[in-house]
C-alpha cells in the first residue's frame, strides 16, 4: 500500500510542469491553446472546491437579483430600476461585496449600469437596471 502511493504521487510530480523532479523531462509543455490550460486536474479536490465557489457567487448574484427587484423601481419589460447609493444602504447589511456581485451580474447580463465602477458617494446617482431576476436552478 506504502509502494502505491509512493509511485501515484512520483506519477503526478512527473506529470506537473512545475515540479523540479528529477526525470521529469518528458512531462507535457504547457500550451495557452489547451482547453484545460489553467484549469485544475479534472476530478482534484481544487477542481471541486472551484465548482463550489462558483455555486455560491451564483446563489449571491441571484439573491442581489431578487433584493433589486424586492425594493427597486419596477421599469419595461419586466426590468427593475434602483440607484446605487439606494442599493448600497440596503445590501451593505447583507453582504460588503456588492460592487463585486454587480460586475459580476453585468457580466452575465443580469444588470447593467453606465461607467466600468461604482464608488460610494461619486456613484450614488448611477441607475441600475436588473434585466432578468434568474431563480438559482438556472446556474
Amino acid at each position: 500500500m506504502w509502494q502505491k502511493k509512493a509511485d501515484e504521487h512520483k506519477e503526478k510530480q512527473l506529470l506537473n510542469p512545475f515540479s523540479e523532479w528529477t526525470g521529469a523531462s518528458h512531462r507535457k509543455a504547457l500550451d495557452k491553446n489547451d482547453p484545460n490550460y489553467g484549469r485544475p486536474v479534472e476530478g482534484s479536490l481544487a477542481e471541486y472546491r472551484g465548482k463550489q465557489a462558483g455555486h455560491h457567487i451564483s446563489a449571491e448574484i441571484v439573491e442581489l437579483c431578487h433584493i433589486i427587484r424586492e425594493i427597486g423601481t419596477p421599469g419595461l419589460n419586466g426590468s427593475y430600476m434602483i440607484k446605487f447609493g439606494q442599493l448600497f444602504e440596503a445590501y451593505t447589511r447583507i453582504s460588503n461585496k456588492l460592487v463585486g456581485m454587480l460586475l459580476r451580474a453585468r457580466k452575465q447580463g443580469l444588470v447593467t449600469f453606465e461607467g466600468e465602477m461604482l464608488y460610494q458617494r461619486r456613484d450614488d446617482d448611477v441607475l441600475i437596471t436588473c434585466i432578468h431576476v434568474p431563480d438559482l436552478q438556472c446556474f
